[in-house]
């Protein structure tokens, strides 16, 4: 199986293929230096296989490699870094209790 992670950015989202197949996506906004994600979705077909996580730390590292300050509103993407605190230093401090990262 190949899995693909690409920022498509016409429609503002970073989507996720496995073998070709479009399995998900992650929106985003931008806002001068900040990037906000308000949902992601990952299609039931392709559910419980990781392909959420893989997508978001993707998605989290192009932010990070673009300098780019994460304002996670998507719930999926807030437990994501709650759980992975290497990617906290995304989120500006000010901002962080207002995701549950505090």
């Amino acid at each position: 199986m190949t899995t693909r992670v690409s920022d498509n950015r016409d429609l503002s989202r970073y989507e996720i293929h496995e073998d070709g197949a479009l399995a998900g996506f992650t929106q985003y906004g931008l806002d001068g230096e900040v990037i906000v994600f308000p949902h992601t979705e990952i299609d039931p077909e392709f559910g419980g296989r990781g392909l959420g996580s893989i997508m978001i730390r993707e998605a989290l590292d192009d932010a990070r490699r673009r300098g780019l300050t994460v304002q996670p509103s998507c719930p999926f993407v807030a437990r994501f870094i709650a759980a992975h605190d290497d990617y906290l230093d995304l989120v500006a401090e000010a901002d962080r209790a207002r995701f549950g990262l505090a």
